[in-house]
């Protein structure tokens, strides 16, 4: 298992270093002097003489070949120098640092839903297969994943906010924004409704929990329906194996049966699946956080990519990447754990 591990993570900075280079190449094909404007703010280049912007284009390797552009963007990327954002009209690594943890908050939230509620509807699709709990699970799977997350996401909107003014977009509102940006709030984890408990502001935490309530069901929504066709396709494979079978034939009660004989060797191949699904809860924030105007990571990479903001958008995709690359590596070794036939192939 450990030689498994150690293989795995020898291979992580390669990855990393490929995900860089395809980044790096999506906005080579512009001019130095555009590309000039990536990485340093706008509205200086005019008051810069031309030698100081000469200097700029030797430090950034503009003038240079492509593969000595590509290393020393890496160093600068290395030591945090992502360029400027026109969004958020502060240096890439600010704007992006100062919206992760909404974006974080989100995504943690989202979990829940998708792994345990996929996981539990599934296991109980398979069990009461062909009656009504199995039909009526699958026909909401099926309209589930059926839902792109944009219309679903409007709908919650149209219902919970428009009509019934129970779930409000934003992060928060406005009272609730200015009593975290107050001296006597403390960001100990920069997580809302995290830091809402520890300061035992119980007001801020409900505020922030109704703000989240709406972006975690459309963003969880499309992941559990599909998890849970999963599991229940899993499951039911496992239940006519004979170990499942003769199980049965001891007089175990069902429920051992399902739980402990069934229904663990069923999740082994749904762990991929929602390790998977977890790290896409990511880059479904792009679409959620526009939708429901949160100042997250993903609404900041949708307002990049329309203002043909090339720093930001390269530092996001990066950003992204990189999360997909580890959340994999995570899950590999993860799955070596729960099944060793992968570490011994």
């Amino acid at each position: 298992m450990t030689a498994y591990i150690i293989r795995r993570l020898l291979l992580l900075p390669l990855i990393l270093l490929g995900v860089t280079f395809i980044v790096f190449s999506m906005i080579q094909s512009l001019g130095p002097d555009k590309l000039l404007a990536a990485y340093v703010n706008p509205n200086m280049l005019d008051k810069l003489t031309t030698e100081q912007l000469e200097a700029l284009k030797e430090k950034y390797g503009l003038n240079d070949f492509f593969v000595v552009r590509y290393v020393k963007w890496l160093l600068n990327t290395l030591k945090g120098d992502l360029g400027w954002s026109l969004v958020g009209k502060e240096p890439v690594k600010d704007a992006l640092l100062k919206r992760l943890p909404y974006t974080v908050e989100l995504a943690l939230y989202a979990i829940f839903p998708v792994v345990f509620v996929g996981i539990w509807l599934g296991v109980k699709a398979a069990v009461h297969r062909g009656k009504f709990l199995d039909h009526f699970i699958r026909i909401f799977a099926v309209v589930g994943w059926s839902f792109p997350d944009f219309v679903f996401g409007l709908l919650v909107l149209m219902i919970f906010y428009s009509i019934l003014n129970w779930l409000p977009p934003g992060n928060l509102s406005i009272w609730a924004e200015e009593a975290v940006r107050s001296p006597e709030f403390h960001r100990y984890t920069k997580l809302i409704t995290v830091d809402a408990l520890l300061n035992g502001r119980f007001d801020i935490f409900w505020d922030g929990l109704r703000h989240l309530i709406g972006p975690i069901l459309t963003l969880s929504w499309l992941w559990w329906a599909y998890l849970l066709r999963i599991t229940r396709s899993s499951m039911l494979e496992v239940l006519n194996k004979e170990y499942v079978r003769t199980a049965r034939a001891k007089g175990l009660p069902e429920d051992v049966v399902i739980n402990k004989h069934a229904r663990r060797n069923a999740l082994i191949p749904v762990t991929t699946v929602a390790g998977g699904m977890v790290i896409g809860l990511f880059s479904g924030t792009v679409i959620v956080e526009t939708v429901f105007n949160r100042t997250g990571i993903g609404s900041f990479t949708a307002q990049a990519a329309l203002q043909l903001d090339y720093a930001s958008v390269m530092a996001s995709a990066l950003f992204f990447s990189t999360i997909l690359v580890v959340g994999n590596l995570i899950i590999d070794i993860l799955y070596a754990l729960i099944d060793p036939r992968i570490r011994l192939g």
